[in-house]
């Protein structure tokens, strides 16, 4: 096993949208459109994909797009011990 080179520890984010059922709450109106954009190593990776994906669906109000920090939801202890 090589080791990469020590960069940054990868903190995993994901960008999805979708259309909204109201602009004031986050709830999509349907989740079997969901637009998943990807998912990415650090934040700015995330955030250059958002911006893109935003602006790309500038002219309708309900698509909106989000960045989830799933670094933060991922349990190493509880996870590690979920085989599929």
């Amino acid at each position: 096993m090589t080791d990469a080179p020590t960069s940054q520890k990868q903190l995993l984010h994901l960008v999805i949208g979708g259309e909204l059922k109201d602009v004031t709450d986050v709830e999509f109106e349907d989740l079997s459109k969901i637009d998943f954009i990807g998912a990415f190593p650090n934040y700015k990776a995330a955030y250059d994909a958002w911006k893109s994906a935003a602006q790309r669906t500038v002219d309708n109000a309900e698509m909106r797009y989000f960045i989830l920090h799933a670094h933060k939801l991922l349990d190493p202890e509880t996870g590690s011990h979920h085989h599929v």
